[in-house]
């Protein structure tokens, strides 16, 4: 009787004891949450702080290369056969008579509020003809990058889903032929074939977004296709080997094992579980290769004469037009540095680890 007693007056304790530990169960959630955000605010922030750390750097680089190093500009886009007056006025108009931390500042001002200057050969604002050959660039970058995906992706998984077998080795091979490939000569062959024997395409030039510059967007599109092809083709060899690879490495994870024995099929595991795990090196990969894309297309635009920013790089060089040079290599490197810093930030949204780790 005695022990009965003890254990009725020691139960509600015990329902004290579990109604208490019970409610601090949301408030360490709260905490968890509160704490995890604070952490995915401290990796953005550093990222950010990279990301403006690096673009000044870069910019600091790149003055210092055209504006800095022995020579002067002036003589060196005049020639040395331009006359005096007309290189006293060049000096003038560039500020090179101004000490070069003035005229650095002077140049960042510009960046930031569109004021890019004039170019020398072509007599026109330099942000004016950034944005008439980024409305080229961009476009095919983009569709190259999504040739590139929707190849790679999907040669990547199918090698994956079937490794050591017939496909699998037939993705490999295909892969190595295509990394091995110089895109300039496979621009060269898609001409020779769709543009002079099947006579599908044009074999070159860029007719406009524009109606009423006698384009349009699909003759647009038609020009584009093919140089973003000829791009595709070596990425997405690199692309579907290193998807073939991650998702290999993810399919030998227990959990993977733990989903197949809970009933699920293997394309399941493969979309669900899988494909999520995987995209983290291949996003990785995906960011650089855009970057590339934008910035590393003046092969391509020349082989096809499109008018766009690798092309007026290429022709401001040839012209010793360095202020043209100059803020489009700022432009190209900083492309490459925002398109890097999206991909620090997808991270987040893709690995649920780092929401926890912080990166």
């Amino acid at each position: 009787m005695y022990v009965i007693n003890v254990y009725v007056r020691q139960r509600p304790n015990l329902r004290h004891d579990s109604e208490c530990s019970g409610a601090s169960q949301p408030l360490s959630a709260v905490r968890s949450t509160t704490f995890a955000r604070f952490i995915i605010g401290l990796f953005l922030l550093k990222r950010l702080a990279t990301f403006v750390a690096t673009l000044l750097a870069a910019s600091l680089v790149i003055f210092a290369v055209l504006d800095i190093l022995p020579g002067n500009a002036a003589d060196v886009m005049l020639g040395e056969s331009a006359s005096v007056e007309a290189r006293q006025a060049l000096v003038a108009k560039l500020g090179l008579d101004r000490p070069p931390a003035a005229r650095y500042v002077a140049w960042l001002k510009g960046l930031a509020t569109g004021e890019l200057g004039d170019s020398v050969s072509y007599s026109t604002p330099v942000a004016e003809l950034i944005r008439e050959r980024l409305a080229v660039s961009a476009p095919l970058a983009l569709m190259a990058m999504l040739l590139t995906s929707a190849i790679a992706l999907t040669l990547g998984l199918y090698a994956a889903s079937h490794h050591n077998r017939l496909g699998d080795v037939g993705v490999m091979a295909a892969s190595q032929i295509g990394i091995a490939i110089p895109n300039f000569w496979f621009a060269i062959l898609l001409i020779l074939l769709f543009a002079v024997r099947l006579q599908w395409f044009a074999a070159g030039g860029f007719p406009g977004w524009s109606v009423d510059d006698g384009g349009g967007p699909w003759p647009a599109f038609k020009a584009l296709l093919l140089p973003a092809l000829a791009l595709a083709v070596v990425q997405a060899a690199i692309l579907a080997r290193i998807t073939r690879s991650a998702v290999l490495d993810v399919m030998r994870e227990d959990f993977v094992r733990t989903a197949r024995a809970k009933g699920l099929s293997r394309r399941q595991v493969l979309w669900r579980h899988v494909l999520r795990n995987a995209f983290v090196p291949v996003l990785t990969v995906m960011g650089l290769q855009f970057a590339n894309l934008l910035t590393g297309t003046v092969v391509i635009e020349n082989v096809f004469s499109l008018p766009g920013l690798g092309r007026l790089v290429f022709q401001a060089i040839a012209n010793r037009d360095l202020i043209v040079v100059r803020n489009v290599v700022m432009l190209l490197a900083a492309s490459v540095i925002v398109i890097n810093f999206i991909v620090d930030v997808l991270y987040v949204v893709i690995d649920p680890r780092l929401k926890v780790s912080g990166g």
